[in-house]
């Protein structure tokens, strides 16, 4: 008869509870603005008179740039900002969406940082734009100015309103993690705005197209991508539509891939094209540089028109003028690769939603760069020849989708919006680290947000008070190959054998994708918690991706290196449990040497081959130590039945569940 304790327990799931945004809509008093926060251009609507308003600047345009400029005469954020831009390059901030939630030594903040004209200086780990503010020098941090942007869509809204704005809905890539969802929420509250929701741009965009074709989806059920390509990021979602609910299937993309990288790859080929003319270098002249980025833009947006661009710049560098001719087919050809990327997300998602190509009803496209023909080329023939839809405006489906939840919060939209129901999703699994190092996911990657889980974990080690606990976003069995998000102790854990302590992990993922986890023991009521936030070390998207990808590669050694240490463990409590046998001392002094042999032999294997052996090895060498110590150990029964020592303290069957931490 065996006697050998659990040591890699599974973990109980002792409660889920999983609600939808319309289970918790909040009661403001007036309007709730919809605000898209985008990389290189944002927009605001509302929902007012049974209908959603995007909302024109002083302008006149319905789109705002994300740039915020410091002259002498003062802050300007806007249109004229970027006006100004090259006039002022280095005063002049863009692109803060993609510092945001990132910390400095993030491999795509040090690639951003070689292109930009401002300066960006490290503080503790994180990147602050440094400005001269009428000859002062000043720090920002990416929230700030980001907040400066969110600010100016307060302005514009209270405009169009006539009076005061408090509340917003503000949405963010699909793909952004927890502590830039905070990030975003935060930049919104330095704003003056009480953010009410950070939903992803892609399921905006979904209620935006939703709305439109609501009567068609009452009666049916559709299959929705929505193809998300816009000036810094890139989403691909999966939805499923049908009476006013929206449910989101599975999401990917990508949050450094848009139409900035390939106003890039334009730059880079006119300034090669002027070195050979001019035999003159313009890459270190800042404003030569900050010309050429305006009118590589501009050309970029007429070749989604037209076959060929004239780019003309007076006096580019050194008083020399510029002229080139950019064709269709050579953009195409410098940004081929970049365009081509975009499909990794979509066979992602669409492989995480367990659909095929045939299922998706429609392909829904948003963000301007999903105008340039080749990007919609690629999509159909990726969807075998399938007509792409572009009757939502790409620039504004994400305002408006967030208005339509503004007025679902505010209780303006009335019957239309009454029906609407939004479900989401968490773009990775969240779990923690357990005894040997691997990680127990505790909210799955996809799992419907809001979410809140609860498991039950135990300890390693007689007698232990304290826990570390690890928290860990990824899709890895290793935790250490996951990206950790933060960690804490649970301490005051009342004192008892190795697996009988009960503590319980509770995940909660808000409505805006943000985490909370706190932890306590049942035996002593001792609890501690930790909200992750933008203070810990993020994770990039492209780590994301690569941390997802490297699950799928890994997932064989991964399996390989969880059986062996499952098999370590049990060969370890089984020398555990010859050591401290019940009745081991009635043996003869003979037998006892002999079994003390058998452990320290097996004890010394464990010590030369760790982690090294396979679990095979190390069942091997369980199955000969079982045969050399059964024909000693089975010298303290009788009958095929154990003698009865009181001392002998078995851990109950229900305790043998949970992960030791």
């Amino acid at each position: 008869m065996r006697t050998i304790i659990a040591t890699v327990l599974l973990a109980v799931l002792v409660t889920l509870v999983q609600e939808s945004s319309c289970q918790s809509k909040p009661v403001v008093d007036g309007d709730v603005i919809g605000i898209d926060l985008g990389t290189t251009y944002s927009c605001v609507g509302v929902y007012k008179n049974g209908r959603v308003e995007i909302i024109q600047n002083d302008q006149g345009n319905r789109i705002t740039p994300s740039v915020v400029a410091f002259t002498t005469e003062g802050r300007l954020i806007g249109d004229a900002a970027k006006n100004q831009a090259s006039l002022n390059p280095t005063n002049t901030i863009y692109d803060a969406k993609r510092l945001i939630g990132r910390m400095f030594f993030d491999e795509t903040v040090q690639s951003d940082i070689k292109l930009w004209p401002f300066e960006i200086v490290n503080r503790d780990g994180k990147p602050l734009i440094e400005i001269d503010d009428a000859g002062e020098t000043k720090t920002l941090t990416p929230e700030e100015v980001s907040a400066m942007v969110l600010g100016r869509m307060k302005q514009i809204a209270e405009g169009f309103l006539g009076n005061e704005v408090t509340h917003a809905v503000v949405t963010c890539p699909a793909y952004f993690n927890d502590g830039q969802r905070k990030a975003t929420k935060d930049a919104g509250v330095i704003a003056g705005l009480n953010v009410l929701r950070v939903i992803n741009e892609p399921t905006a965009a979904a209620l935006a197209y939703g709305l439109d074709k609501k009567e068609q989806t009452k009666t049916e059920e559709k299959n929705i991508l929505v193809f998300d390509l816009g000036g810094g990021t890139f989403d691909v979602t999966v939805l499923t539509i049908e009476a006013g609910v929206f449910e989101v299937a599975s999401t990917s993309g990508d949050t450094h891939l848009g139409g900035e990288d390939f106003d890039q790859r334009i730059m880079e080929e006119m300034m090669k094209l002027f070195k050979r003319k001019n035999k003159k270098d313009l890459s270190g002249d800042k404003r030569a540089l900050q010309k050429l980025r305006q009118a590589a833009e501009g050309a970029k947006r007429t070749l989604s028109t037209n076959m060929q661009a004239r780019i003309e710049i007076e006096a580019l560098h050194d008083g020399i003028d510029f002229s080139e001719t950019l064709t269709r087919a050579k953009f195409e050809s410098l940004c081929l690769d970049l365009f081509k990327k975009t499909m990794g997300p979509v066979k992602k998602a669409l492989k995480d939603s367990r659909m095929g190509k045939s299922d998706i009803d429609e392909v829904v496209l948003v963000g301007g760069s999903s105008r340039i023909p080749k990007v919609q080329s690629l999509l159909s023939d990726f969807f075998n020849g399938k007509e792409l839809n572009q009757e939502i405006n790409p620039d504004e489906a994400v305002a408006f989708g967030a208005a339509v939840q503004g007025g679902i919060l505010s209780g303006q939209g009335g019957a239309a919006t009454a029906d609407v129901v939004l479900i989401d999703v968490a773009p990775l699994s969240l779990g923690t680290e357990t005894d040997g190092g691997l990680f127990v996911k505790v909210i799955e990657r996809n799992a419907v947000i809001p979410a809140k889980k609860t498991d039950e974990f135990t300890t390693v080690q007689d007698a232990q008070t304290t826990v570390k606990i690890k928290v860990y976003e990824g899709e890895r069995s290793i935790a250490r190959h996951n990206h950790l998000l933060g960690e804490f102790d649970l301490t005051g854990i009342a004192s008892a054998k190795k697996g009988v302590p009960k503590i319980m992990l509770t995940y909660d993922v808000d409505q805006n994708g943000i985490l909370k986890v706190d932890a306590i023991d049942k035996g002593s009521g001792a609890s501690n918690k930790i909200t992750i936030s933008q203070d810990q070390n993020r994770l990039s998207e492209e780590q994301i991706e690569k941390m997802v990808n490297d699950a799928k590669a890994s997932a064989a050694d991964d399996k390989l290196f969880a059986a062996s240490h499952g098999a370590r463990r049990e060969l370890e409590d089984y020398l555990g449990t010859l050591k401290a046998f019940p009745g081991k001392d009635q043996l003869k002094l003979r037998d006892q040497r002999h079994l003390e042999s058998i452990v320290s032999k097996a004890e010394e294997f464990l010590k030369d081959n760790f982690g090294k052996a396979s679990a095979k090895d190390y069942k091997a060498k369980m199955r000969e130590v079982e045969a050399d110590s059964n024909p000693i150990t089975a010298m303290l029964y009788e009958g095929g039945e154990a003698k009865d020592f009181e001392d002998y303290d078995e851990i109950p069957d229900d305790e043998a569940t949970r992960d030791e931490m």
